[in-house]
């Protein structure tokens, strides 16, 4: 069972074999062995999930480039998405601007035996509104008013909710950005509102102070995921989830496949009467 610090997995090697590189950062041989081993334990936390109807949040917050949306893919990579369900909410509508703050938020929120994982939530009036302008002080301040009150209701209702801030260094995140430019398939990933916010670091930050003070209270508190090394970050994110809710083995057993059962009287249509896509990679000839 799972769901105590204390109980939080061990690593999947000896504390005395060296885990690290050179420069300080985790070994990928380590990493994808203890990925693999976490991903497993996600699967079993998913069948819980799902047996015991718990509604689970997690949010993911933090500066462009942080690392959510990696871990947010190592964490569902295995898992159902039917349980599972990424939440990344676009910019709200004109409709949704005259809406309660957290209205189109509770849309997203989990049924029974469902995990919901928000890839930024609703702390984004508390900080890309707070900093690039979008929101006035009088809706910033009625949010760090209200959005601790929310979340205790949250709770009371009996949804779990766990907090994450992927904090990364100016340094990392600068490398971080250039990686984007030079990549033909990660230069998307790079919108003119990062590099606004990237020239508004010292504001983001205060921004960030803020909302910490305001909304990190003892029923949904922040929990600070150092970022700089992306690998390190996701199994440290996916072990303190993994000891946050309290689970237990339930896998089903394995089951044996019964023999096909062979029909007679079908005729297939003849193939050429079906379209294919084009093979563009034949079977090459082997010596």
């Amino acid at each position: 069972m799972m769901g105590n610090e204390s109980d939080a997995p061990e690593t999947a090697v000896s504390p005395t074999k060296s885990i690290l590189r050179k420069d300080g950062k985790l070994k990928s041989e380590f990493y994808d062995k203890e990925l693999s081993r976490l991903q497993e334990e996600l699967i079993k936390l998913q069948y819980w999930v799902q047996e015991k109807g718990l509604r689970v949040v997690i949010l993911f917050e933090g500066r462009d480039a942080a690392g959510k949306g990696g871990v947010i893919k190592r964490i569902t990579e295995q898992m159902n998405p039917r349980i599972a369900r990424i939440v990344a909410l676009g910019t709200p509508s004109d409709r949704e601007k005259t809406q309660w703050w957290f209205q189109r938020y509770v849309a997203q929120l989990p049924a029974a035996g469902e995990i919901v994982l928000f890839d930024r939530s609703w702390y984004n009036r508390a900080l890309v509104e707070r900093v690039m302008g979008f929101c006035t002080d009088l809706q910033y301040q009625e949010f760090l008013r209200s959005c601790p009150q929310f979340e205790r209701m949250l709770v009371r209702s009996g949804i779990i909710v766990l907090k994450y801030w992927f904090s990364v260094s100016d340094e990392e995140q600068e490398r971080r950005f250039q990686s984007r430019l030079t990549s033909p398939v990660k230069r998307w990933k790079l919108s003119p509102m990062d590099i606004e916010s990237r020239n508004r670091w010292v504001e983001y930050s205060r921004a960030k102070d803020s909302m910490f003070d305001h909304t990190d209270i003892k029923q949904c508190p922040w929990f600070v995921v150092p970022s700089d090394d992306k690998k390190r970050a996701r199994l440290n994110c996916i072990s303190h989830i993994l000891s946050s809710i309290e689970y237990e083995d339930i896998t089903p057993e394995q089951i044996a496949l019964p023999p096909r059962q062979r029909e007679s009287g079908y005729i297939r249509p003849p193939m050429n009467e079906q379209t294919f896509v084009p093979d563009l990679y034949p079977t090459l000839a082997t010596d």
